[in-house]
């Protein structure tokens, strides 16, 4: 028998009985399931463009609560972007999430938002950065995994198109993780001018070569790829979020937004792309995201790092930091202040000494010329009521 009709006749046995190949999704099902998940979300995008009404809609939970006018404005005067984390899980049919939603206030609420998405970029970099460090140690049991692996990028529906904020920041955020943009408060624009608006975003996306997270098309099965297509094609997607239910003209009770012309739903694909954002997010391309994230962002960085610095060692830090960059300067101009004030005590203390020593000069200087007057006088007098002025002299 020679050695071809053996290897023949191995491989009719495997494709005719089998040998257990075919059970491999089955285990790693098992295996996903037992473990679980970690998937971190980051919103960004300016105060009152529904952040925290999404993330609360999304989870039908509320996970963040709403700040009310008075905090907004007072977080407003701190002119600092700030990055809060909230976390979460979430269990369905035995399977578990553990989520993390990165919240950004404080994100183009000022007069002057240059370089306001940089402690945005950092908190991603940091994030890679905690995690290669972690990779590097001999014990890697209990890994603490808060790379970000979606960012919702919220466009203000201004009719227009992106702002160049959004062109910048969209631009940063989206070379360092998946960006998915979002056009907040979709139920503003009527049908026309949202299509409108929806078609000058994407082609300012592609004149500044913006990277957005693009899913997979090419699959096996057609309804999955026709899926795809539908979801590539909503991009920007135009969401409507709201967290109360209200009750339409056939009495349904649905999650929406009630106008005097009628309901805006929340899950009406003929209103907003909320479902297939939500599709996105979790039902279709979670997994994918992930392994985007460390296939590719994640790689990206840790190449980076390794070709310029050496192993184990800590990555340098950044001094052009905007948040401490102003906190530098604000402690600049309050010491400079402080030393004026000080100088100009000190030489207002030194004239009063200059005039009083000019004084007390004067004052001794006449008491001398009245000494001498006075021994002039005495002198006088002895002279000329002495017989013989040379013995008194004398």
């Amino acid at each position: 028998m020679s050695a071809s009709d053996a290897n023949g006749s191995a491989k009719t046995q495997a494709s005719s009985g089998g040998i257990g190949i075919a059970n491999l999704p089955n285990q790693l099902h098992k295996i996903v399931t037992k473990k679980g998940t970690n998937f971190s979300l980051m919103v960004v995008g300016e105060s009152g463009t529904g952040k925290t009404t999404f993330i609360n809609t999304l989870l039908t939970t509320e996970l963040i609560e709403p700040l009310d006018d008075a905090s907004r404005r007072k977080k407003q005067l701190d002119r600092t972007v700030d990055i809060n984390i909230h976390k979460a899980e979430l269990e369905e049919k035995m399977f578990s999430v553990k989520l993390n939603v990165v919240d950004t206030p404080g994100f183009g609420d000022y007069v002057d938002n240059n370089d306001c998405w940089l402690p945005v970029v950092d908190f991603i970099e940091n994030q890679y950065e905690q995690y290669l460090r972690q990779e590097q140690q001999p014990v890697r049991k209990g890994v603490v995994d808060m790379r970000v692996h979606a960012c919702l990028y919220f466009i203000r529906p201004n009719g227009h198109t992106l702002k160049p904020l959004d062109v910048r920041a969209m631009k940063a955020i989206g070379a360092r993780v998946n960006l998915i943009p979002v056009i907040a408060k979709a139920d503003t624009l009527s049908p026309a001018a949202l299509r409108q608006f929806k078609k000058r975003v994407m082609d300012v996306i592609d004149a500044q070569s913006i990277r957005i997270y693009q899913p997979p098309i090419e699959s096996d099965d057609e309804h999955t790829m026709l899926r795809n297509k539908d979801i590539i094609s909503a991009m920007p997607f135009a969401i409507i979020g709201s967290d109360k239910e209200v009750r339409t003209e056939d009495g349904r009770l649905v999650k929406g937004r009630l106008y005097p012309w009628g309901v805006a739903e929340v899950e009406n694909d003929q209103h907003c792309d909320f479902k297939k954002l939500r599709s996105l997010l979790i039902r279709t391309h979670m997994l994918d995201m992930i392994s985007t994230t460390e296939e590719i962002h994640y790689d990206k960085y840790r190449i980076t790092q390794m070709k310029t610095r050496k192993f184990g060692e800590p990555k340098l830090k950044k001094a052009d930091n905007k948040k401490f960059r102003e906190e530098e300067d604000n402690l600049r101009s309050r010491f400079t202040e402080k030393v004026k004030l000080e100088e100009n005590r000190f030489r207002q203390w030194e004239q009063r000494l200059i005039a009083e020593r000019d004084r007390l000069n004067k004052d001794l200087e006449q008491e001398h010329n009245l000494v001498k007057q006075l021994e002039s006088e005495i002198e006088a007098i002895s002279n000329t009521g002495s017989p013989n002025g040379k013995f008194f002299r004398k």
